[in-house]
């Protein structure tokens, strides 16, 4: 039974939820440093925290579904690495995916052989 599929869904689904809640935190922190103060103390809302811990979160369930299809897909480490860090920039875990899908969709099918 081939697990490439499935694991590369996994990394998909994390991909984009963990890059969406990293680019919505990144743009709020971008405008409330700016305009709306957040420097000060106590000037940041509880739902931005809560924001930034639900990203923690869910980067260490991306961790897992990268690790899990880089070492199905037998990555160097240096290639793994850049799998992983891509859940920490805003907007690279999207090209992950993008790079990924395309990588795995480049590959040779293996069919069991018909009795």
């Amino acid at each position: 039974m081939n697990k490439i599929p499935t694991a590369l869904l996994a990394f998909r689904i994390m991909a984009w939820v963990t890059g969406v809640v990293l680019a919505v935190a990144s743009v709020w922190a971008l405008y409330g440093y700016v305009l709306l103060n957040y420097g000060t103390q106590g000037g940041k809302p509880l739902l931005y925290s809560i924001l930034w811990v639900a990203h923690g979160w869910l980067y260490f369930a991306y961790l897992i579904a990268a690790v899990n299809l880089a070492f199905l897909l037998r990555f160097p480490i240096f290639r793994t690495l850049a799998l992983l860090l891509a859940g920490t920039i805003p907007f690279a875990s999207f090209y992950a995916d993008f790079v990924m899908h395309r990588y795995v969709g480049s590959l040779p099918v293996k069919r069991a052989p018909t009795q």
